[in-house]
């Protein structure tokens, strides 16, 4: 029988790396492909000979030594740079974590250049019209690679119910808004437009299926399938040490153990898919980028992108007034003592004491106008599309990580558990030239932010006047938002009473639902209701149709209008009934469906009136 040496030799396999390879690999290099060669040389040559320790002999366990390549193969190829510059990378990052190393050293902060947006005035109805006439060249870019586990349910996220009026669930609202936002810009189109808008959903392992059964169940929600383009984005290694060694499966010793990238893997994806040379040559100009779970993020969108395109931003960043000192990120503008600049998100925790180091003895604090000049990050990013493909070229997408180690003791030599690098989407303007425009437009929070994410027990614990950020803070946000629109729109509207559901305190607003196309701009509200509308606080008012009038209507108890396309319908008079109540549920209660009871309360339809105009003409409901 051949000798192992002889066997390599045949294979032109030879040099350094072998000799120091470990026994294991050696024993089973004359059995494997030569892409498996190359992949084995990789792992020697970056120090990760513990991989192979534990190898069994040729012909056992064969099946999972090539289920163990395929994964290296994919890890290879689904990182910019490829797992050696992965490794590379986070030796660099561990080693600055364990020297403590600030980011942010030699860096000062100031407050970037913005617009601060009031909500109804001449300015922000300006904006939203220059907003809608920009849609038709925009597209549209989901972050939804997470499940629902953190909230209570076992669902994926954008499944989940937005609000229990309608039951319209994240995903059927986005599309909604999209398509309201796509017939709304081409009917201000000069040259008859019937552009489509874009809509890319970056999924994971663990939604990818689930999302696409979502949109195939529901026809798309109304959506061409050719529209919306799923990215799946792929986990990265595991790392057990400071010397970024490999973590295997502690279940299973052929496979390396991995764990989300984070979503500023999106930019790698969209560069790679090819789709943002495709927009750009189908004459697009921007890309929104927003996250899975916040019901009130289009009522900010058509102004925000106004914003973008009136002050020529290459990046623009939504955000919110926050409080100094308020768990939430601050956009801010960092100029290096070499004189780079950047404007980027820095977390609330980095924010305080970067500033003090800096010159601002007290740190982050409120002005005049009772919030900290540093406006609150929420995650929603709107990018000219030609500057961003040029940074792409240079880049590929790659975004500048970060590793966030959970060290066993102070000594920071071992880890509680493993590690791997990480990256936002909002960290993209890191790389970016100082000639870059980055700004921001902030809006309040009542009209642009409420996101779901914290389950039951959390949000109970949240100090008393912070955000709960959970489905029953989320859902009563949407009432407050609609309320708050028609009361700016001239309508009467009750004010709301204070009720506790899952051990949060809320204010309950009448439940007013719209569709999209009712109402995406504040200027569409305002045409279609007057001031002689009256709402109570117990009432709920869902409208499903773009040509709904409501006139002179009085409403206590519920009313349900739905209008077809070609049906216009004017609603005035008074209704009464005993209407929706909604009623408490325990959030332990197994008997209830998790998306319920992770609210706390359910929906008794006890009476309605409910009207239904599908045929073209003119109606009037006058009760």
């Amino acid at each position: 029988m051949a000798s192992v040496a002889e066997s390599l030799s045949r294979l032109d396999i030879g040099g350094d790396w072998v000799a120091s390879a470990p026994p294991g690999l050696r024993r089973n290099l004359f059995v494997l492909s030569p892409d498996q060669v190359e992949l084995a040389k990789l792992l020697v040559e970056m120090g990760q000979n513990h991989v192979f320790e534990h190898w069994a002999d040729p012909g056992v366990d064969d099946d999972r030594k090539n289920a163990f390549f395929e994964q290296v193969a994919r890890l290879d190829t689904s990182y910019p740079g490829g797992l050696a510059s992965y490794i590379k990378t986070a030796r660099e990052l561990l080693e600055d974590s364990k020297a403590g190393k600030n980011p942010f050293d030699g860096f000062t902060p100031s407050v970037p250049n913005g617009e601060v947006l009031t909500f109804g005035d001449d300015s922000f109805i300006n904006f939203e019209e220059t907003g809608v006439k920009e849609a038709r060249k925009a597209a549209f870019v989901l972050v939804a690679g997470g499940l629902g586990e953190r909230l209570g349910y076992n669902g994926i996220k954008v499944a989940l119910p937005a609000e229990t009026t309608s039951g319209t669930c994240f995903l059927q609202h986005y599309i909604e808004s999209i398509l309201a936002l796509q017939e709304a810009s081409c009917r201000l189109a000069e040259d008859g437009c019937g552009t489509q808008i874009p809509f890319v959903i970056m999924t994971s392992d663990d939604t990818h299926v689930r999302t696409l059964q979502l949109l195939e169940s529901n026809n798309y929600f109304g959506m061409q399938p050719s529209q919306v383009k799923l990215l799946k984005q792929e986990k990265v290694a595991c790392l057990e040490d400071n010397d970024a060694r490999l973590a295997l499966d502690p279940h299973d010793k052929y496979k390396i153990q991995t764990k989300p990238h984070g979503h500023g893997d999106v930019h790698a994806l969209l560069y790679s898919s090819g789709l943002l040379n495709l927009w750009h040559d189908a004459g697009m100009k921007w890309v929104l980028f927003f996250q899975d779970t916040n019901g009130l993020l289009f009522k900010a969108i058509p102004a925000s992108l106004g914003v973008s395109a009136l002050r020529q931003f290459h990046v623009n960043s939504l955000a919110v007034p926050r409080k100094a000192k308020e768990a939430i990120g601050g956009i801010t503008k960092l100029t290096h003592a070499d004189g780079r600049t950047m404007v980027i998100n820095v977390e609330y925790n980095q924010l305080d004491p970067l500033l003090r180091a800096t010159g601002y003895p007290d740190g982050d604090v409120n002005d005049e106008t009772g919030f900290s000049p540093f406006p609150g990050n929420i995650n929603q990013l709107i990018l000219e599309l030609g500057s961003y493909i040029e940074e792409l070229k240079k880049t590929g997408g790659a975004i500048k990580e970060f590793v966030n180690p959970k060290y066993k003791d102070a000594s920071k030599t071992s880890f509680k558990s493993s590690t791997r690098l990480e990256c936002m989407m909002q960290d993209y303007p890191k790389t970016l030239p100082p000639t870059a425009r980055v700004g921001f437009t902030v809006l309040d929070a009542w009209v642009a932010y409420a996101p779901v994410k914290n389950n039951p027990e959390d949000a109970a614990k949240v100090p008393k006047g912070n955000p709960y950020h959970s489905a029953t803070s989320g859902e009563m946000a949407i009432y407050r938002a609609n309320s708050l629109i028609l009361r700016k729109a001239g309508a009467q509207v009750d004010d709301p009473v204070t009720q506790v559901f899952n051990g949060q305190e809320v204010e309950v607003w009448p439940r007013i639902v719209w569709n999209p196309k009712w109402g995406l701009t504040f200027s569409d509200v305002r045409k279609k209701v007057n001031s002689g509308c009256s709402v109570s606080q117990k009432s709920t008012l869902l409208l499903n149709g773009r040509d709904i009038f409501i006139e002179d209507l009085s409403l206590d108890g519920a009313l349900i209008i739905n209008a077809g396309e070609d049906a216009e319908v004017t609603a005035k008079g008074r209704v009464e009934n005993k209407g929706w109540i909604l009623e408490s549920v325990d959030y332990k209660d197994g008997s209830v469906p998790e998306e319920i009871r992770i609210r706390g309360f359910r929906i008794n339809k006890v009476e309605h009136l409910e009207k239904t105009y599908d045929g073209p003409g003119k109606f009037c409901l006058e009760a």
